[in-house]
């Protein structure tokens, strides 16, 4: 059997488990394909940009299983996983994933609401009478 790499990709709730193979860029998540599993939505650019970056385009396949978070989020999880994956099978590969800023876990999550309050800073009307 070919070599795995793995990694693990995370933004909001997201969590994406991501191992990839040499292969032809085949990307499965949750045992469908990429374009079935988010409909065909904006994610192409964005699943491909670590491969693009390195300069490593269809190279690789990509199995990846998905838990938590709205569709955007686990796109991005993905993209944070595979570039990860990608330093697993080589260590050069750092510098253009740090320059495109592929190796940052976005740290934006959602603010709790605060009790008393009708949301994380909307606030009750206030009335004087």
């Amino acid at each position: 059997m070919a070599e795995r790499f793995y990694a693990t990709g995370k933004r909001k709730k997201a969590v994406a488990r991501v191992w990839i193979t040499p292969g032809t860029g085949k990307i499965t998540v949750n045992t469908l394909s990429a374009d079935d599993y988010f409909g065909g939505i904006f994610q192409a650019q964005k699943l491909n940009k670590p491969f693009q970056v390195t300069e490593t385009a269809e190279q690789y396949d990509v199995l990846a299983t998905l838990k938590g978070g709205g569709k955007s989020a686990q796109v991005d999880a993905i993209a944070h996983g595979i570039s990860k994956a990608l330093l697993e099978v080589d260590i050069e590969l750092r510098t253009p994933l740090k320059r495109s800023g592929l190796l940052t876990r976005d740290p934006r999550n959602k603010e709790r609401k605060k009790y008393g309050q009708k949301g994380a800073r909307a606030k009750f009307q206030f009335s004087k009478r």
